[in-house]
């Protein structure tokens, strides 16, 4: 297995199957122009694997952290290692971008994604409320 920085609309692309739905090029283009914007794609014998997305946020009083915002792995792939990786590889980056630490969310009932996430060093948060907005988009 091989990790890549993807830095390219092309490779986006090409890795799009990983994706909730295909990626937007608009969206992509402002992803990638973001140098605290991280894809990192995992290979298994060159086909696309899997896939995590990192976004670096910095707070005045706490500085940088980087939220694992999504991992996915491609159904043949799950179950190998490829999402362990990914997590392991973005905290690695994480510390390379002198962030003091890394978070994510999941469901409760995602078994796979919690004990992923506790392989690659993760620990849960005791007490965590996660809230949302939602917003049209007409």
């Amino acid at each position: 297995m091989e990790i890549r920085r993807i830095t390219t609309a092309e490779a986006v692309l090409a890795a799009g199957h990983l994706f909730d739905v295909p990626p937007v090029p608009e969206a992509t283009e402002r992803f990638l122009a973001d140098e605290r914007h991280h894809l990192l794609v995992a290979y298994v014998d060159d086909v696309p694997a899997g896939m995590a997305t990192g976004v670096e946020m910095t707070h005045p009083d706490k500085g940088t952290e980087m939220f694992l915002y999504e991992l996915g792995v491609d159904e043949p792939f799950r179950g190998r290692g490829v999402g362990r990786a990914l997590a392991s590889a973005l905290a690695d980056l994480a510390r390379e971008r002198n962030c003091y630490g890394m978070w994510t969310i999941t469901d409760e009932d995602n078994v796979a994604a919690r004990a992923t996430y506790r392989r690659a060093g993760g620990v849960p948060e005791e007490g965590q409320v996660a809230l949302a907005w939602s917003f049209d988009q007409a």
